[in-house]
């Protein structure tokens, strides 16, 4: 049985909003894409080359799937473009036909949740989620992540999409790992935990 494990760039105010590029989400008229670019170091390379090395296979939603589809294949001379060639990568979307553009690819139809939760009965290998901003909403609201690896960067936007947001079920998290990059990045690592005292709703 495979496990989700969400792999996301956020900041002390919880944005996850195109970390990336500039141009890489606008929605809501945001303007400070590219944010965690300035912030990549040796640490973080180190870190996701270890993710890297378990050769997991790759969840995403339509939009981020989109996204990484118009950037990564033209730029060959990157390393981890060839690792996302070759990584198995299944879509959750309502919208998008088969086949999918990319090699590796398959379409998961329906309700996400539902075809996330079947296929982690199914793999013998994690589930990584790389942005996917909207699939993760539905993903916890169904207790589906297992484990949180969050890059946390020492910014605060002040708006944007954000990772946490109202709504989503009470969950109880505990620290597994943790590193600080030489930029001041805090990479924490969390998994499911039983609260020592749940609060009264």
């Amino acid at each position: 049985m495979g496990e989700v494990v969400v792999n996301v760039s956020l900041t002390l105010d919880g944005v996850m909003q195109a970390p990336g590029r500039p141009d890489e989400d606008t929605r809501g008229g945001f303007v400070h894409g590219g944010w965690a670019a300035p912030y990549f170091d040796p640490i973080m390379a180190s870190a996701a080359a270890e993710g890297i090395a378990k050769a997991p296979a790759l969840l995403f939603g339509r939009r981020t799937y989109q996204d990484f589809y118009s950037v990564w294949p033209n730029r060959p001379d990157n390393p981890f473009s060839e690792v996302l060639h070759n990584a198995q990568k299944f879509v959750a979307s309502r919208t998008l036909k088969e086949p999918l553009p990319w090699a590796n690819s398959t379409l998961l139809k329906g309700d996400a949740a539902a075809a996330v939760a079947a296929l982690k009965q199914e793999l013998d290998r994690d589930l990584v989620v790389l942005g996917s901003g909207d699939l993760l909403q539905s993903l916890m609201r169904d207790d589906l992540v297992d484990e949180l690896a969050l890059s946390i960067h020492p910014l605060v936007l002040g708006s944007g999409r954000r990772l946490f947001n109202d709504g989503l079920p009470f969950a109880a998290l505990r620290l597994v790992r943790s590193r600080t990059t030489t930029t001041g990045v805090v990479i924490a690592t969390y998994r499911k935990a039983d609260p020592v005292q749940r609060p009264n709703p």
